[in-house]
């Protein structure tokens, strides 16, 4: 019986933020006082890394199609939100 070569898993990049300007990048280098972010997020539209989950880009924005009308939380579909208000286009 033949036995499957085992696969190495791929470590996660280190993602690093400025203390002086808040970028945030995998590219240590890049900034004048990084630190190590314990928690990174990839946005799902842009690409980005980011330190801040409540990260919106650009491309999201443009995709939301409600507005709860007690919170004012945004949402792509109205059953995100508890009072769904359609955006006006």
């Amino acid at each position: 019986m033949a036995t499957k070569p085992k696969v190495k898993a791929k470590a996660k990049a280190k993602v690093y933020k400025c203390k002086t300007c808040g970028l945030v990048t995998t590219e240590k280098g890049h900034l004048c006082r990084p630190t190590e972010v314990k928690k990174a997020y990839t946005c799902e539209y842009c690409g980005v890394t980011v330190s801040d989950p409540r990260h919106v880009c650009k491309p999201k924005v443009a995709e939301f199609e409600y507005v709860c009308d007690a919170c004012g939380r945004v949402a792509v579909g109205k059953e995100e939100v508890c009072q769904p208000k359609k955006i006006k286009s």
